[in-house]
């Protein structure tokens, strides 16, 4: 899959943002910004308000789900994003930039165009969710086959033993189970009951 600051890379920045689990400051902000090539990432703390605001719209576009109403909900935020394309030479050479310089602005229309891009360039399914369920973090497959289910090494090894141990619980119960219904009962004597002599064998004295 190939990265561009309006490609996969707007994909990535917009599900880092999607897994902060809490608003972050202006400062917090700036360093996850600076990884995913973001230029003008000095944010006042009332546009880092908004940019958390603008990361939880972006969280349902990512995971399982139909695919028109994910091209739906992208659509919606496209539209929100303001973008206004134009050619910038910010360094000598010509770019076509889809919003303006404001950071903020700038940070809605990168996210929202690097999901579009992904649905439209490399598949929707690309938009994971972490398959383990005591994580569920948002994802970008970029993977060759475009198979990937977790959002890490880490949550596919920490599951495939999650279910291992639970097969073998499984297994220890339904062989004690079976041991359980295998082993024979001694039928009870009753008062009063004669026993024959074919349910309980001469002994020899």
């Amino acid at each position: 899959m190939q990265f561009n600051h309006y490609g996969g890379e707007g994909a990535q920045l917009a599900a880092d943002l999607v897994n902060v689990s809490a608003p972050l400051t202006a400062a917090e902000l700036e360093p996850v910004l600076a990884s995913h090539g973001i230029v003008e990432r000095s944010l006042t703390a009332a546009q880092a308000r908004g940019t958390w605001a603008w990361s939880r719209r972006l969280a349902p576009c990512f995971g399982p789900q139909d695919l028109e109403l994910r091209c739906q909900r992208i659509n919606k935020l496209l539209a929100d994003a303001f973008s206004q394309p134009h050619i910038s030479l910010h360094d000598g050479h010509p770019h076509l930039h889809y919003s303006d310089a404001d950071a903020d602005t700038h940070i809605r229309t990168v996210t929202i165009a690097g999901i579009a891009y992904v649905v439209c360039f490399a598949g929707a399914t690309r938009l994971g969710r972490c398959a383990r369920r005591a994580c569920d973090r948002s994802f970008v497959d970029t993977s060759r086959n475009g198979r990937r289910t977790y959002c890490s090494v880490r949550c596919a090894n920490n599951d495939a033993v999650a279910r291992h141990r639970e097969q073998r619980r499984s297994g220890n119960q339904e062989t004690g189970t079976k041991r359980a219904r295998a082993t024979p009962r001694a039928r009870p004597i009753r008062s009063g009951v004669s026993v024959d002599s074919e349910d309980c064998p001469a002994v020899a004295l």
